[in-house]
């Protein structure tokens, strides 16, 4: 596994590395982990089938703060139905899903989003929080109001939030409110 560096929180403590190797995020769950059904998934041009697609693999993070506190993004985004969760020594991973897994979601409460899809394409972050069924404008991320400033890779992004691409080893950080925590690198792991 190659260096893991993130800091949680403002005062610039480590977290551990979770299941994936990438450490676990603090503070509690922005929002539940819940996933829209299928049915409602169209506008965001996103499918989801019984198993993981491979064709595309890519692994981005998402880092979200609320006036200056972290908050985690939880396991099982985008998975329905009843979520399958291993206990590892390093902490919950979801490994199965009973009715579907949607190209974009999480196994961990660690950040990462997991990319895969039957096609090579770029996905973007409102389609994550689509699925995910929580809001993402520039004065709300899922249930927190405020003031959004976004970092994609450590450089402030000042497009729409909805349009940041998600990309291979990609870093993007949510502050919402004040104060704005400065960007927190992430290093991935080999094995993502």
């Amino acid at each position: 596994a190659g260096a893991i560096a993130i800091s949680a929180g403002g005062s610039g403590s480590q977290g551990r590395p979770g299941p994936e190797g990438v450490p676990l995020e603090a503070g509690p769950a922005l929002a539940p982990a819940g996933a829209i059904p299928p049915a409602k998934a169209t506008p965001y041009a996103v499918q989801c089938g019984s198993s993981e697609q491979v064709a595309t693999h890519i692994h981005s993070h998402l880092a979200v703060y609320v006036d200056g506190h972290p908050r985690s993004i939880p396991l099982g985004v985008g998975m329905v139905g009843q979520v399958q969760v291993a206990q590892t020594p390093h902490g919950p991973f979801a490994d199965g899903v009973s009715d579907c897994l949607y190209w974009l979601h999480t196994h961990a409460s660690d950040g990462i989003i997991h990319i895969e899809a039957p096609a090579g394409r770029t996905f973007v972050l409102g389609q994550f929080f689509g699925i995910w069924g929580q809001p993402l404008t520039s004065r709300q991320v899922g249930p927190a109001t405020g003031p959004v400033t976004a970092y994609v890779n450590g450089r402030r992004w000042t497009q729409p939030l909805d349009a940041i691409p998600l990309t291979s080893h990609e870093a993007i950080q949510l502050d919402v409110g004040t104060p704005i925590v400065a960007p927190r690198p992430v290093s991935f792991p080999s094995s993502l």
